[in-house]
């Protein structure tokens, strides 16, 4: 019996080993922002400028495009990705402005018009934070008399798509949720782990190790990383859940290097809802859904938002 428990010991003590051993050198990749290169985009002369306060007293600033007659068919707010500026919407929002939506654009703290926390640096893993930037935005348009009564859908790009999805599983007023690029930082940083496994372990021992050990990995990678920054990173999934009776629309390109479309489907497989899908764009890379079809991304756009007049039942 001493020596089942001795070899034990020694199996556990192995396993940990190993397991600083890899944190160590997954954390590094996981604090580097990637070289993200986000197209700049000049103010729009259509927009009315706007700003309001978060919880904890950061000003927010963003963009108000409305529609010059009749009333709208409902109201877009859109979460724009890392690095990137409320400046952005139209590029991704145009043929539903065009379509009779107004659109609601705002700059995440630390980022384009928008104050910066002290001490805090924005990277491309959402943090609870921007989780609270996107409510003050969601507060704001529950205040503003000529907004308030419209139907309300969010829309997010890359890490905007994370707070997106938030926002419409915290606020039962959102009707609809649609993301280009998105991720959850446990979901993205598995995939990549598995991909990388393959460069620092031989297949045959890489084959042998259950996919829960890589689980717990990415876990102690983000707990490490919360508590050596003062970081507090988002867990999507414990929100998607309460997406099951919203329409939900990923959208995730074909060529993507940063967010593979296995990632989107991981979300949607998480909310577990038939009213959830993904749309994978052939030839598209990261955020270029647009680019590559243009003709079709705004063609399911406007038909997903046309979804705003229905109403929402109770998760």
């Amino acid at each position: 019996m001493t020596w089942l428990l001795v070899t034990l010991v020694v199996l556990l003590a192995c396993d940990l080993a190993v397991r600083v051993y890899y944190v160590r050198i997954v954390l590094r990749v996981f604090e580097t922002k990637p070289p993200f290169s986000v197209h700049p985009f000049p103010p729009d002369p259509r927009a009315e400028s706007l700003e309001f306060q978060s919880s904890d007293g950061i000003t927010l600033r963003g963009s108000l495009y409305r529609q010059s007659e009749g009333t709208a068919k409902g109201l877009i707010l859109f979460c724009p990705e890392t690095d990137g500026s409320h400046w952005s919407a139209m590029s991704y929002c145009h043929a539903l402005m065009e379509d009779g939506f107004d659109v609601m654009s705002f700059d995440f703290r630390g980022q384009g018009e928008s104050d910066p926390l002290p001490g805090y640096v924005p990277n491309h893993w959402p943090t609870m934070y921007e989780v609270e930037d996107v409510r003050a935005a969601v507060d704001y348009i529950s205040h503003r008399e000529d907004l308030q009564g419209l139907p309300l859908g969010v829309m997010g790009v890359s890490r905007g798509s994370t707070l997106a999805l938030i926002a419409a599983a915290e606020c039962p007023t959102v009707r609809a949720v649609c993301c280009e690029g998105a991720y959850s930082t446990d979901s993205l940083m598995l995939y990549f782990i598995l991909h990388w496994s393959r460069i620092y372990l031989p297949d045959w021992l890489s084959s042998l190790i259950p996919l829960w050990h890589y689980k717990i990995t990415t876990k102690m990678v983000r707990w490490t990383s919360r508590i050596l920054r003062q970081r507090p990173y988002v867990v999507l999934e414990q929100w998607l859940p309460k997406l099951r009776n919203r329409p939900v629309l990923l959208v995730s390109g074909e060529r993507d290097n940063y967010v593979h479309p296995d990632v989107a489907r991981e979300l949607v497989r998480c909310i577990h809802s038939s009213a959830a899908q993904v749309w994978t764009v052939p030839s598209a890379k990261h955020n270029k859904a647009r680019v590559v079809a243009a003709a079709e991304y705004d063609r399911r756009l406007t038909a997903f938002f046309s979804q705003l007049d229905a109403p929402v039942t109770a998760s």
